[in-house]
């Protein structure tokens, strides 16, 4: 269903692009990401685990950067996930202001569970694309998340 605005053109086309993008991107993502209740993981947990897993401990401000969440966002993330015991908080001994977030063994056994069904219901969910679709696909996303107002 494309926009009922009762604009211009281009506004039309803007708010229709808008809604479908919006839209396939929310299916997209739920049906990528429902295997990660059978974890009792959140996509922020995940993002959090898979981002430290493949890029080694870091402090939440730069978690929350890698995965788009806030800070006040990370600091739940974070103490949830040591609650569970997958990631520990270790202040560095040269700055003893910061503190990197590290993946515990359990915390890494997890991630290296999930993180194949992960890829494969990714790239299952991007095969109605030809690989000349998916690299279109990707360059347009990347376009659009660097544009400046």
């Amino acid at each position: 269903m494309g926009t009922h605005f009762d604009g211009t053109a281009e506004e039309n086309l803007a708010l229709d692009c808008y809604i479908k993008l919006f839209r396939a991107s929310d299916s997209v993502s739920q049906r990528i990401n429902a295997h990660l209740r059978d974890y009792d993981l959140t996509v922020s947990q995940f993002g959090t685990l898979e981002a430290i897993y493949h890029l080694g401990p870091m402090q939440s401000g730069e978690l929350g950067q890698k995965i788009l969440k806030s800070s006040g966002n990370m600091t739940m993330v974070i103490d949830h996930l040591e609650q569970r015991g997958l990631v520990a908080r270790q202040r560095r001994e040269d700055d003893r202001r910061c503190v990197d977030i590290h993946l515990t063994q359990a915390g890494s056994d997890l991630i290296a569970v999930i993180l194949p069904a992960h890829v494969a219901g990714v790239v299952e969910m991007l095969s109605p694309l030809s690989t000349a679709e998916q690299q279109q696909l990707a360059a347009l996303c990347r376009k659009l998340g660097l544009a400046q107002s």
